[in-house]
């Protein structure tokens, strides 16, 4: 009651002034007092990027370590979505981190719905990895919860399609088949298990009966809970056109993913997939997503992006925020006069952040200016508009 009593303090203080924040808290208190279970998962769905997810998830957990609740259940609904959106951008070790903290946490307070989730992301943690056993037995773990609460159909339908693909992966494609068998017509006919037949047709040897399942979803018909799903559709023709011989279909298919992933740099669905040999097989002169596309072979050739920066890249002084606001234009064609106009600054006030920006990234001109913030993530969490 004390802690109730804390978080409820900060809101009505004002400590709390995101309204994502405050409607976690919110979420947070309720559960303690006894309140729906599920309301835990909803603080993922008040956020939009990846990037502001991020930020609010460390936000929360910094506001609950000031007030001696860090290694509470009520901040495990942000420490896992911290996890996931690292699993996302292929930051595995760093994820897996922290999803050892979220079970920390959850030592006296393993509600269905948190577990559930928690099931989720370690599930895909080790998919992204490879570890496909592993990922089943998350996965199973998952649908099983997911079966039990009404008002997770959202989420159980995310777990079902890996569930899915990863027992086709492992070559239990009957199985798979027969789980599919048994869904009502609803389910069976979203874009996320139209996605799950693709990977069983590829499972099976028939890239053209996997081309039909993603068919839907590329055309926009299939219902679909989110681009990600798109982004996968995407792959899974790219391997079937590879596997049919048809190496400028399959290469489109990998740049119109590449596409769709850039604004978050997603990593997990190309590694979900297994697409490295799609991805290699993509000529570099094609893509307008070179820093994204090296980023996810290097996850997929086992080291992550954040190490590659740190072992192949002199350091980088810090930029500052004016800096940072012109970078953020840099890969538009504004002239710097039209950059000063945006920013309601002088043309003179933009080139010299444009010298600092080219002397502290180690560059020389405007386009590796751009490429080496791609390389550093620098671009990632916000956008001139």
């Amino acid at each position: 009651m004390r802690r109730l009593r804390r978080l409820r303090l900060a809101l009505g203080l004002g400590l709390i002034e995101s309204d994502a924040l405050r409607r976690f808290v919110e979420r947070g208190a309720a559960r303690h007092d006894g309140g729906g279970g599920a309301a835990q998962l909803g603080f993922a769905a008040d956020t939009g990027s990846l990037a502001t997810a991020r930020e609010r998830c460390l936000a929360a957990i910094t506001l609950a370590e000031r007030h001696g609740w860090g290694m509470e259940p009520v901040i495990a609904p942000a420490l896992i979505m911290l996890a996931g959106t690292l699993v996302w951008t292929g930051e595995f070790e760093a994820a897996e981190r922290w999803l050892r903290r979220t079970r920390q946490a959850l030592q006296t307070d393993t509600g269905p719905d948190i577990t559930l989730l928690l099931h989720q992301t370690a599930g895909i943690l080790h998919a992204g990895r490879g570890r496909h056993h592993e990922a089943l037995e998350e996965f199973g773990a998952a649908e099983y919860l997911g079966s039990q609460l009404a008002d997770s159909q959202a989420l159980a339908s995310r777990v079902t399609r890996w569930l899915l693909a990863t027992q086709a992966r492992l070559g239990m494609t009957g199985e798979a088949r027969a789980f599919i068998a048994a869904l009502d017509d609803e389910r069976a006919s979203s874009g996320e298990i139209g996605n799950a037949r693709a990977v069983i047709c590829l499972a099976e040897g028939n890239p053209a009966a996997a081309l039909a399942a993603v068919a839907d979803v590329l055309d926009g018909t299939a219902p679909v809970l989110g681009h990600v799903t798109v982004i996968e559709a995407h792959l899974l023709a790219g391997l079937a056109h590879r596997e049919l011989g048809d190496q400028r279909a399959a290469s489109q298919a990998a740049e119109r993913a590449l596409a769709l992933a850039e604004s978050d740099r997603l990593i997990l669905p190309f590694a979900m997939t297994g697409s490295a040999g799609l991805l290699e097989a993509l000529p570099r002169h094609q893509t307008a997503h070179a820093a994204l596309l090296a980023d996810i072979l290097d996850v997929l050739h086992g080291s992550s992006p954040a190490a590659k920066e740190q072992s192949s890249s002199p350091p980088v002084e810090e930029l500052s925020p004016g800096e940072l606001r012109v970078l953020r234009y840099l890969p538009t064609n504004l002239s710097r006069p039209e950059i000063a106009g945006q920013l309601s600054v002088s043309p003179n006030t933009v080139s010299a952040h444009i010298r600092s920006i080219y002397a502290k990234l180690q560059v020389r001109d405007r386009s590796s200016a751009v490429q080496r913030a791609r390389e550093l993530r620098l671009l990632a969490t916000g956008r001139a508009r």
